[in-house]
């Protein structure tokens, strides 16, 4: 495990391994809640200020932001020339891109 974070409500964790997964855990159950993949190791994720997104970064020179409500990916942000190791949401997050 590379990093771990917890949800701003306090309820969840996020994780991320060297075995290309991040995962949202239940803190209460400890049951895993959401897995979301990459294709090489996923050095950090974290949650958004709502905490209703996750955002991951890898060895695949890609940061991924994820909806837990569905679960899917909904922006890969690549182009990088090495590994991304940190990522995180800053300020006002905004699902459709626009500012609030």
């Amino acid at each position: 495990v590379y990093s771990v974070a917890f949800s701003p409500d306090g309820q969840h964790i996020v994780t991320s391994s060297e075995d290309r997964t991040a995962r949202v855990w239940c803190v209460a159950t400890g049951e895993s809640m959401a897995l979301f993949l990459h294709k090489w190791a996923v050095t950090t994720a974290s949650f958004s200020p709502d905490g209703g997104w996750v955002v991951t970064a890898s060895e695949d020179r890609a940061a991924r932001i994820w909806s837990l409500e569905t679960g899917e990916c909904t922006r890969t942000l690549e182009g990088h020339s090495s590994p991304v190791v940190e990522a995180t949401f800053s300020g006002c997050w905004c699902p459709d891109a626009t500012a609030q």
